[in-house]
């Protein structure tokens, strides 16, 4: 499975933040600690040592025995969570949301660029041992981002009206009822033969099996990745919320991490970037099941949610709650990177261009927590591409920068290239830009009105050319219509809805072409310490 690669930059599809940072600009050194390479882990692996306590693995690994209890356990992962009591044992780390069947494609690529660094960790490092970790963000609430994936094109969703319950809550609490509607869509979708049996009974375990949202994504999760190690970690955990008790603490008593992120915010925006998230004064949800708002504080030093459904009379008042039922408090965007790292003995976060534009608001509040902040690294990206599609594109002559042109930037450029008769009209305008040129020389030595007229006229003729060129352009487009249908075609194959394929299309598609193959040959293909975008030829 052969490949190209080419920057991020180049495709068009990256923020100047994430460009700027993957070229270690200067301006965005104060944003993040150390940037993302292996020798870089040396200093990041002492520091986290120092900090994270015995206690804390001890907490971690019998939460994660018992989150594990009702699934079958890889020996792998079993070992990788063994391994997290030992002092000389870290993490990386990669999150997402409980999307439908795993969402979009890079999904995958999160979880295998998480892997595939723990494991080149090792071989640089191999006193020390490393363990890939997949955070779900079950405590999250948007449901309408979640409840689909595409296959083939076609959007497969989950109907919130058939049968789902506890709606208000956290997504990971979400009862599975309505997702047996949703099975019978993708069997007619998915149609016959080995491959598309296997991602039947993967989605009918996963969904139909399970009671809510959380142990279904587990169990789909690790069915694809436990071979490798991965180690699933559910937040929304009474034992683990007890470690992040004394964050919790001083973010209702100080208002930290508004204070620190305010502050980092505008001076990124002061560098020309834009904020991915805005802080609130308390950056922290109250919830019970079926229950997710956040909290506020009132007059007189006295909390509530912000729907007054649950209010607290004083300071103290709220953190005795704390104390006694700290899996009630959940963190927010901001705070749940805090959260990640106390309880993890983590080296690296993986995400994806968004998330690493909000951790580097972040930097400021980590040490107003006295927590370390982590390497954070761009995910692998990629464009998968069949050998049909290949050949069509070597047809076409269409190389892997022309790809990432907008579809009728890349129709244009393509139909002056083919074309028999030459649609430029640049020396025709440099031409009359030489002869106007001497008419105005005409025209100083007269009367300056006349100047004034000779520049309306120019530019009147000017654009009487780009109206030529662009009939011209138009034309030809209609004589080589076939060319036209064909670049077309594929353009809208591999970048669905003019988006990258990543963001759009659901692994099974894939799956149902390639089969078990299709994980192993992206994890041999994908680098993250790489820092380009994968053309994979399937």
């Amino acid at each position: 499975m052969p490949s190209d690669c080419i920057s991020f930059k180049e495709t068009g599809y990256f923020s100047s933040l994430i460009c700027d940072y993957l070229d270690q600009k200067e301006k965005l050194a104060p944003f993040y600690k150390r940037f993302p390479s292996l020798d870089s882990f040396k200093d990041q692996i002492l520091e986290k040592k120092q900090s994270f306590s015995n206690t804390n693995r001890q907490v971690l690994v019998e939460s994660l025995t018992k989150q594990y209890q009702d699934i079958a356990v890889t020996e792998p992962s079993q070992n990788n969570i063994n391994l997290l009591l030992n002092e000389t044992t870290f993490t990386v780390t990669t999150g997402h949301q409980l999307n439908l069947f795993t969402g979009p494609l890079y999904f995958l690529y999160k979880i295998i660029s998480t892997i595939n660094l723990t494991e080149q960790l090792k071989e640089t490092y191999g006193s020390y041992d490393f363990v890939p970790v997949y955070w779900m963000a079950s405590e999250d609430h948007d449901f309408l981002e979640i409840n689909y994936f595409t296959l083939h094109g076609k959007k497969i969703a989950w109907n919130k009206a058939e049968g789902l319950n506890n709606a208000n809550g956290y997504v990971g609490d979400y009862d599975t009822n309505g997702l047996k509607a949703v099975f019978e869509v993708l069997k007619n979708e998915l149609g016959g033969g080995k491959n598309a049996e296997y991602l039947k009974q993967l989605f009918e375990k996963g969904y139909l099996a399970h009671d809510n949202l959380t142990d279904a994504t587990r169990y789909i999760v690790n069915e694809l990745f436990g071979a490798y190690g991965l180690v699933i970690v559910d937040g929304n955990d009474t034992a683990l919320k007890s470690l992040f008790k004394p964050v919790v603490t001083q973010e209702l008593e100080k208002n930290s991490a508004f204070a620190e992120v305010t502050k980092t915010t505008e001076q990124l925006k002061n560098q020309g970037y834009k904020a991915q998230v805005t802080p609130r004064e308390i950056n922290l949800f109250y919830g019970v099941k079926g229950y997710r708002e956040r909290i506020v504080q009132l007059e007189k030093a006295s909390f509530s949610t912000v729907d007054f459904k649950f209010t607290w009379p004083s300071l103290s008042a709220i953190l005795q709650e704390l104390e006694t039922k700290p899996e009630h408090f959940s963190p927010n965007a901001l705070m749940r990177p805090v959260y990640q790292e106390v309880i993890l003995p983590n080296l690296c976060y993986i995400g994806g261009g968004g998330e690493l534009a909000y951790w580097f608001q972040l930097k400021e509040s980590f040490k107003s927590f006295s927590v370390p902040f982590p390497i954070v690294l761009l995910r692998n990206s990629a464009l998968l591409i069949s050998k049909k599609q290949q050949q069509k594109l070597e047809k076409l002559s269409v190389s892997p920068q022309e790809l990432f042109m907008k579809s009728a930037e890349l129709i244009n450029y393509k139909v002056r290239q083919v074309s028999d008769i030459p649609i430029d009209f640049s020396e025709q305008k440099k031409e009359l830009k030489v002869q106007f040129k001497g008419l105005e020389e005409i025209a100083s030595q007269t009367d300056k009105s006349f100047l004034g007229a000779v520049k309306a006229q120019q530019v009147k003729q000017l654009k009487g050319l780009d109206v030529l060129e662009k009939r011209l352009l138009k034309a030809q487009r209609l004589k080589l219509s076939d060319h036209v249908s064909r670049l077309t075609s594929i353009h809208n194959e591999l970048f669905p809805h003019q988006s990258l394929q990543e963001r759009k299309s659901n692994f099974s598609e894939f799956y149902l072409a390639y089969g078990a193959d299709l994980i192993p040959s992206l994890k041999e293909k994908l680098d993250p310490l790489g820092q380009g975008f994968s053309l994979i030829y399937l």
